[in-house]
Parts: structure tokens; C-alpha cells; sequence
């Protein structure tokens, strides 16, 4: 990471023709944060790391913000409040377009950079964000179908602990249109006692379920295996998930899961934050998104990240 901020810094340096906007110091520069993530899920602890991370390596000030719960109406405020303070930068993640284009465009119209991260791939531009790094949420889910369809799946249940949130509707719908065959949507919370349960009784009410995909490793994996595995089906039924955690890992390493699907969140809040800081500092930008994912990790491949997703980096 820190060779190629260096890169950028130096090819930065070299290109005398651009100017450097107002803020000129690192020290002057403060960007903002904005995600939907809830404190208890693992996968917004990773976004957050890669924030830190690149707040360290570029020296600016860096604030993360995100609301208590799954809350547009208070990220929205978290938004129009980050535009009062005019900082030289802001990111956001955009899992409701319409709640919250109000206030992304305000920021836009207020001259402030933004950069969309995680979720809002197909929205950022129309709502004036310079880029956005992510992975698109509808192919992922039909990269997945297509691996668990071919797997030998039929029955396949889409397990969302946020249903609402556009990114991870996309995720259920991508899925069913790669599995090609029969498959429900079970609604749950980020609570993994309630996951467990109802997946459990999901799986006893239908004893064809094949399939199972989470949508987030953490949250709803990891209770979904753990139900699987009360209902006596490990290795009965194909678990999947998207995201990481190092106890899916290693339930995948094991042979207990089929596999999970990285989108590199670490990514999605360092990368943001570098791009902006020489933004600021030199006028640079990329000239188009910056696909973080999907990448499947499977039994090969388990191994090697659980030592990274146990430090918060994968």
C-alpha cells in the first residue's frame, strides 16, 4: 500500500503543469467519512481500518462517522452535517439513492469532492460523485449463483440481514438469476441469535433447501453455518457468503462451507481517502471507478486470508 501512495505522491511532485488546490498541506486537509455501517458489524470494522490506514500514510485528518443502526434518516444528517464544516474532501457509502441524494448533492453543489464507496456503484455519477470503489452488488450475486448452480444447487435460500438497503437486494437478485432455480429471500437482523434461529427454522420447514447464501459474513454467515450445522446438514447443504470474517474462513478451509466472497472493504476506505487527499493537494484523480471485487475465495484459497481477516484486514 505504502510503495504505491509513494508512486502517487511522486508522479504527483513531477507534474509541475498542475496546480494544487487550496490545500496546499497535509495538515490543512480534512476529509470526512460517511458509511452505513453498524458498530457491531465486523465488515464496517475492516472499512474503518483501511480509513486509519490511509489517514496515517497520507498525514490528514481523517473523521469517521456512521450512524447507531441501519438509519437513512440519520445518515443523512451525518452527511449535511460533514458539508457544514467544508472539509477538502468527502466519502460516502450510498445503499439508498433516494434518501440520500439530497444531501450528496449538497455537498457537490457546496464544491466539496466526494467520493462514493461500498455501495451506490450505479447512482454516484448521476449524483455528482467524482468515482466510486466497490464491487457491483448484482454481478457479485450472479457470479455466485452461477458457482453454487454449478456446484449442483436447486433449492437456494438468500439469507439478508438488511432488507432495504438497495446494495443487498441487488446481492439477492443477482443470486437468483445465476442459480437459475428455486430460491427464497429470508429476511433477518444483524443479531446473530436471530439469524441462527430463523434460519434454523427456515431449513426445517423446508427440507429442499440446498443452498444458502449470507450477505455478510459476520453477521449472517456465521449463524447460518452454526444453524446449519444444529439442523445436522453440514456438508448437506452449500454455504456461501459475501464478505469475510475468520471464522467463515475457517469453516471454508475446513470444507464446511463452500466459499466466500471477497469485495476488499479494506480497499473501500483506504483508497478513498488517498484519492482525495491528492486531490486536494494536487488536483489528481483517477478517471473511473475502481472495481474492489468480487473475488471468490474458496478452499484453495482460505488459508492465506484468515491471518489478514483476523487483523482486521481482510
Amino acid at each position: 500500500m505504502k510503495s504505491v501512495l509513494k508512486t502517487l505522491m511522486l508522479g504527483a511532485a513531477l507534474l509541475g503543469s498542475v496546480a494544487p488546490l487550496s490545500f496546499a498541506n497535509a495538515q490543512d486537509t480534512r476529509i470526512i467519512v460517511v458509511s452505513h455501517g453498524q458498530a457491531n458489524d465486523p465488515f464496517w470494522s475492516v472499512v474503518k481500518n483501511g480509513v486509519n490506514a490511509a489517514a496515517e500514510d497520507t498525514k490528514v485528518s481523517v473523521d469517521y462517522r456512521a450512524p447507531e443502526t441501519f438509519d437513512m434518516v440519520a445518515m443523512g444528517q451525518l452527511i449535511d452535517a460533514a458539508v457544514n464544516q467544508k472539509p477538502a474532501g468527502l466519502v460516502v457509502s450510498i445503499p439508498d439513492a433516494s434518501a440520500l441524494s439530497p444531501s450528496i448533492k449538497r455537498a457537490v453543489d457546496a464544491g466539496i469532492p466526494v467520493i462514493s464507496m461500498n455501495s451506490g456503484s450505479d447512482v454516484a455519477k448521476s449524483l455528482g460523485a467524482l468515482l466510486h470503489v466497490g464491487q457491483d452488488e448484482y454481478t457479485a450475486g450472479k457470479v455466485a449463483g452461477d458457482k453454487l448452480r454449478e456446484m449442483g444447487g436447486k433449492n437456494g435460500l438468500c439469507v439478508n440481514h438488511e432488507v432495504g438497503n438497495v446494495s443487498l437486494d441487488e446481492r439477492c437478485r443477482g443470486f437468483a438469476d445465476g442459480f437459475r432455480g428455486q430460491v427464497a429471500v429470508l429476511p433477518v437482523s444483524n443479531d446473530p441469535t436471530e439469524v441462527q434461529a430463523k434460519v434454523k427454522a427456515a431449513l426445517s420447514s423446508n427440507q429442499a433447501i440446498d443452498t444458502l447464501i449470507a450477505l455478510g459474513a459476520g453477521t449472517s454467515g456465521e449463524p447460518s453455518l452454526t444453524a446449519v450445522a444444529e439442523a445436522g446438514k453440514t456438508g448437506k447443504i452449500h454455504v456461501a457468503t459475501f464478505d469475510l470474517s475468520a471464522g467463515f474462513l475457517k469453516a471454508v478451509d475446513a470444507g464446511e462451507a463452500s466459499f466466500a466472497i471477497d469485495q476488499q472493504q479494506f480497499l473501500q476506505g483506504y483508497l478513498p481517502v488517498v484519492f482525495l487527499a491528492n486531490y486536494a493537494k494536487y488536483g489528481l484523480i483517477p478517471g473511473g471507478d475502481v472495481p474492489s471485487g468480487p473475488n471468490l475465495i474458496t478452499k484453495e484459497k482460505a488459508a492465506q486470508a484468515i491471518e489478514l481477516s483476523a487483523k482486521g484486514i481482510r
